[in-house]
C-alpha cells in the first residue's frame, strides 16, 4: 500500500517517471541495475538485506544514483547511517506528497536534501556531543591538504563559494576547485555530506 501511494505520487508528476519497485535491499539492487533510475526512494526496514545496506551498495558503485531514505523511524542512529552510506537525502514518511516530489527533484539536480526535523536532529546530536568526533589521525583528515581543511571547514558553516572565498581571500573559482577536489578525499558526493565528515572529524561543531 506505500508503496503503491508513492508510486501514484510520482507518477502524477509530468517530469518523473516510476521505471521500477522492490520488496527488499537485495531485489533493489537488481532492479537498479536493470532499470538505472537517476534517483532512489529507500526504506530503512526491509526483509532481507535493509535499506541502509542496500544504500551503501548502490552508493559504492560507478555512476549511482541517488538515495532518499525514506521511513517513519525518527532515531537519530538512522539518520547519521544513512546519510554516511550515501544517501542524498531523508525524509519521514509523514512528509507531504509536495515535499516528497520536492526531494526527488532536488537530489537528482545534484543537491542534498533532509527535511527540516532531520536536519535538527542532525546539528543537535553533534552539538551535545551525542556524535562524537573522529581522531586526528583519520585518513579523511590526514589525506586533506591545509588549505582544503580551511575549505571543509566553511562548508561546515553553511557558507557559499563566494562567501568561502571572502574568509580565505580567495576566489569563488578556487574554492570550487579545492570543493570539487576535497569531496572525493572524503567519500563525500555533496556537501551535505562533507559537513557530515567535518563533523565528525572535529573540524567544525554545530552553532
Amino acid at each position: 500500500m506505500v508503496r503503491a501511494g508513492l508510486c501514484a505520487i510520482v507518477a502524477s508528476q509530468d517530469d518523473l517517471d516510476v521505471v521500477g519497485e522492490a520488496s527488499d535491499g537485495g531485489e533493489a539492487l537488481r532492479v537498479v541495475a536493470r532499470e538505472r533510475p537517476d534517483v532512489v526512494l529507500m526504506d530503512v526496514r526491509m526483509p532481507g538485506m535493509d535499506g541502509l545496506t542496500a544504500t551503501a551498495q548502490l552508493t559504492a558503485g560507478d555512476d549511482p544514483p541517488r538515495v532518499i531514505v525514506l521511513t517513519t523511524f525518527h532515531q537519530d542512529a538512522y539518520v547519521f547511517s544513512a546519510l554516511r552510506a550515501g544517501a542524498s537525502g531523508f525524509l519521514l514518511k509523514d512528509a507531504d506528497p509536495a515535499s516528497l516530489v520536492a526531494a526527488i527533484r532536488t537530489v537528482a539536480s545534484g543537491e542534498a536534501m533532509l527535511s527540516p526535523a532531520v536536519t535538527k536532529r542532525l546539528i543537535d546530536a553533534f552539538a551535545t556531543g551525542t556524535v562524537t568526533a573522529a581522531r586526528g589521525d583519520d585518513p579523511r583528515l590526514t589525506g586533506l591538504t591545509p588549505r582544503e581543511r580551511d575549505v571543509l571547514t566553511q562548508i561546515a558553516t553553511g557558507r557559499s563559494n563566494a562567501e568561502i572565498g571572502e574568509v580565505l581571500g580567495i576566489t569563488a573559482g578556487t574554492v570550487k576547485a579545492h570543493v570539487n577536489a576535497l569531496l572525493p578525499k572524503l567519500g563525500a558526493r555533496d556537501r551535505v555530506q562533507a559537513t557530515i565528515v567535518a563533523y565528525d572529524l572535529g573540524l567544525a561543531r554545530p552553532r
